[in-house]
């Protein structure tokens, strides 16, 4: 056992994000997105899983489980609601989110922009206009000196890679756009805002580290898909890593692999089984993915801050965690500083152009009732995090 224990002070916990969760919210993007009919999405996200009004018993579960951190976001649009004007409820509201983690000793890591971007600021360009970098950092900066002095770790932006392909490359996720030289603008304007909300954070009060979270798959090439790979991954991955460079810790997110031949990026390969969301059942890819962010970052700490499985079958979630788990453990054995693993995520919900239907969730919860109901995997990740050990 003592070769599958994990590091003292290990952080362990689940993931949610504010639209995916609290329900309700109208003055974003994403919201005005799932009801446009020319949209991709399946079904719009309603009242989510009503966290918004349910966090204190879905924390006190959470704890209760066996883990030491929570992972959530913070949703702009209910704390900027128009430009220049904060709302003191919300802010309050999230600091009593923290208080509640601090009460069950959890870890608040607090995510300050996860996907949602308010209407005002879509209305005057979003993440394409360079002003919306300073917009967001007056946000960080106005929210950080509500609750910062709570916060355990903070998350500037996650995802920024997929907000902007996603939004303005392949137009699954707003604004629908696809064009990629400014897919690659925006890559930049993420970048800066990035920059600026570290400073924003780091100003106080609290001396929470700062971050970002990447999403980061393991790029593979077959023969002659060399150069296709590492072009893809460049605008994807490395203009990221590299931005990361000297910040407090990056969180990595991962969850399956990717192929590139001769021609570009390929399809599953056959035989692989495929899990809801389409793509291949590889857990491998998490340890791919924090060797390499170790290289590119330049020895920045690590942090799982995503790593699960979408599946009705809940011994498959086990499996595929426990084999993303090994490999975490590898990479310690090799001296990687890696502080922490953060499932995601805590609860079955709304799974953006998805709808309700991929179940990534330690906890299923009833559409119509909001029931809670542990599955079994998470009172075993439950276990292995009070063990702060990987069982045989």
């Amino acid at each position: 056992m003592a070769a599958r224990r994990f590091p003292d002070r290990f952080v362990w916990g689940t993931a949610t994000a504010a639209h995916q969760v609290e329900g309700g919210n109208w003055n974003n993007d994403w919201w005005a997105w799932e009801h446009d009919p020319e949209s991709p999405c399946r079904e719009p996200s309603g009242d989510a899983c009503d966290h918004w009004h349910r966090y204190p018993e879905d924390i006190a579960l959470l704890a209760g489980l066996g883990f030491n951190a929570y992972r959530f976001s913070l949703e702009w649009s209910r704390i900027e609601p128009e430009e220049g004007e904060f709302s003191q409820a919300a802010l309050d509201h999230y600091r009593r989110m923290c208080a509640t983690c601090r009460e069950h000793g959890l870890e608040p890591i607090v995510t300050y922009h996860h996907f949602t971007t308010p209407r005002w600021a879509v209305a005057r360009g979003g993440w394409a206009d360079p002003a919306t970098a300073d917009r967001f950092a007056r946000f960080a900066a106005r929210t950080t000196r509500s609750l910062g002095d709570l916060v355990g770790r903070a998350c500037t932006l996650n995802e920024p890679n997929i907000v902007a392909t996603m939004g303005y490359l392949y137009a699954l996720f707003p604004p629908g756009v696809r064009d990629p030289d400014l897919r690659r603008r925006v890559n930049d304007v993420l970048i800066d805002a990035h920059r600026k909300a570290v400073d924003a954070i780091h100003s106080g009060p609290g001396t929470a580290p700062v971050g970002l979270t990447l999403a980061m798959s393991d790029y593979q090439a077959v023969a002659g898909g060399e150069a296709a790979r590492d072009a893809y991954r460049r605008d994807m991955e490395d203009v990221f890593l590299e931005a990361a460079r000297g910040d407090d810790f990056l969180g990595v997110q991962c969850y399956s692999r990717t192929r590139f031949g001769p021609d570009g990026m390929l399809g599953p390969e056959d035989g692989v089984a495929l899990t809801q969301m389409g793509y291949e059942f590889w857990p491998e890819a998490l340890e791919a993915t924090l060797r390499r962010a170790a290289v590119v970052t330049r020895g920045v700490p690590l942090l799982v801050t995503e790593n699960g499985i979408g599946t009705e079958d809940d011994a498959e979630r086990i499996a595929y965690v426990s084999r993303a788990l090994r490999g975490v453990l590898a990479c310690l054995a090799d001296g990687l500083d890696v502080r922490g693993y953060v499932y995601w995520s805590l609860l079955d919900n709304f799974e953006w152009i998805f709808g309700y239907g991929p179940k990534f969730g330690l906890v299923a919860v009833d559409r119509a009732t909001q029931a809670r109901t542990p599955k079994p995997s998470a009172a075993w990740l439950g276990a292995i995090a009070r063990a702060n050990a990987l069982p045989d």
